[in-house]
């Protein structure tokens, strides 16, 4: 099993409980196809770099995720089909990301953080 990020960019107009429903359907969408789940963040609503579809906001997700890599392309008709999805990126994450990732988490500095003066 294969280590994965996927971050999701959601139409703004959902309300919160669309937004939440959508975040639990993938959820149960990696459950069910063998997956587990590591770590889940939304991160809200946030600006676009360039509009989507003329929208300049989306509301941005993040999963980490262990599951076999057959599963990314069952992922990514389900994503094709959903239409409140905007963008998403599925990233493989190397042994070295995945030990990042668990530090930053768990609040161990990680020597990325910034030095107030």
């Amino acid at each position: 099993m294969n280590n994965y990020e996927l971050m999701v960019i959601f139409t703004p107009v959902l309300s919160e409980d669309d937004y939440k429903a959508a975040q639990k359907k993938y959820l149960a969408f990696v459950k069910d196809n063998g997956g587990s789940v590591v770590h889940d963040k939304p991160w809200g609503l946030k600006s676009l770099a360039y509009p989507i579809r003329k929208k300049t906001t989306g509301l941005y997700w993040v999963l980490e995720y262990r599951a076999l890599s057959d599963f990314n392309e069952k992922l990514d008709i389900q994503i094709l089909r959903d239409e409140s999805i905007l963008r998403s990126m599925v990233t493989r994450l190397d042994k070295y990301a995945v030990e990042y990732n668990t530090k930053k988490r768990s609040g161990v500095p990680t020597g990325t953080e910034k030095v107030e003066a």
